[in-house]
């Protein structure tokens, strides 16, 4: 059976509704021919305003939670309106909307009306000023679905990226890297390779300190927890190495030596993804098209995500670009198919 995905809008004043409609344009054949199926969740009005600013690309029929059918491509209200939603403009309900739409979603796929969710961007202020206190997607939806832990991979091409911290300080990160952690973090990441259809599973683990450690010269973490804890995982079966130093692992992942790594910071993961995610345009000096994925894993329900932001300088401006939300799709596909089978 084709897999339902709802895909969450995000902060509806960002450039969520907008990604939204261009990406539907683009799968609008897919989803005529009954292959893909997508429900949109959101704000109705702000989907609206950016498909009649997109000329009408593509019809998005409006449906109710209790219809015992929905077509393969539809949208789901949210949450009640309050003020309108400008593009552009930060505010209060913009973050409601952004929460409301991944609470829906969640309990949808908990209900097992559908099999994943693509969430588009929120931003962290407004979500919080709207009195979810979240530091993003990934501890969101850890709380909604009552996981006991959840771990972020960056996605693109054959960089796959998992992280034992993100949204946390740096001094924060070294007491947060413990055998138990690695070691879910490990399990994670080879389950995510699988469900890919990843036959051999290579995974690398990068060091934390420089030189992962230069014999504890930089550091001893690397030497007390990370090598006892990717020794025993290798003696349990799991195709790992590690550590690797942080400033090649990342070639060696590009070079196909690895099928992923284990970043252990947000940017030491984050960066060498988004350097080759992003497509500059070396007149402009901007960028006019981001390739990537955000996976969360260790989840009971199915969750991908663009690895961009809200960008409310564009918002509305129609030159937002869709590619990674068209990715975050794909993934979802893969994943949940994998999943159903």
């Amino acid at each position: 059976m084709t897999p339902h995905l709802a895909i969450t809008m995000g902060d509806p004043a960002g450039i969520g509704p907008e990604i939204i409609v261009k990406a539907c344009a683009r799968l609008k054949d897919r989803l005529a021919s009954g292959d893909l199926r997508l429900l949109v969740i959101g704000s109705n009005p702000a989907l609206r305003r950016a498909q009649s600013a997109l000329g009408g690309a593509v019809d998005i029929p409006e449906v109710a939670l209790d219809d015992a059918e929905w077509p393969a491509l539809a949208c789901l209200q949210a949450g009640p309106e309050g003020e309108p939603i400008l593009p552009g403009v930060l505010s209060v309900d913009g973050g409601r909307f952004a929460y409301l739409a991944v609470e829906r979603g969640v309990r949808l796929a908990q209900a097992g009306r559908i099999q994943g969710i693509v969430t588009g961007p929120l931003n962290k202020e407004t979500l919080n000023k709207a009195g979810y206190h979240y530091a993003g997607h990934t501890e969101m939806l850890a709380e909604l679905t009552g996981a006991r832990g959840s771990v972020m991979m960056l996605a693109h091409g054959n960089m796959r990226v998992s992280h034992v911290t993100t949204h946390v300080a740096l001094k924060d990160v070294p007491k947060r890297l413990t055998p138990e952690r690695l070691r879910y973090v490990i399990e994670r990441t080879d389950e995510a390779l699988r469900g890919l259809g990843l036959g051999r599973r290579r995974i690398a683990v990068a060091a934390l300190n420089p030189h992962a450690g230069e014999g504890g010269l930089f550091g001893t973490e690397d030497m007390d927890v990370s090598e006892p804890t990717i020794a025993t995982a290798v003696a349990d079966g799991f195709d790992v190495v590690g550590p690797i130093p942080g400033d090649t692992v990342f070639v060696k992942l590009r070079a196909g030596q690895y099928d992923a790594v284990i970043a252990m910071y947000h940017d030491q993961g984050h960066v060498p993804v988004k350097l080759l995610g992003f497509n500059v345009n070396p007149e402009t000096g901007t960028w006019d098209a981001l390739s990537g994925v955000n996976i969360t894993l260790g989840l009971p329900i199915i969750r991908t995500s663009v690895d961009h932001g809200t960008a409310f300088d564009i918002a509305g401006k129609g030159i937002a670009n869709e590619l990674s939300l068209i990715e975050a799709i794909e993934y979802a596909e893969k994943l949940a198919a994998s999943r159903n089978s």
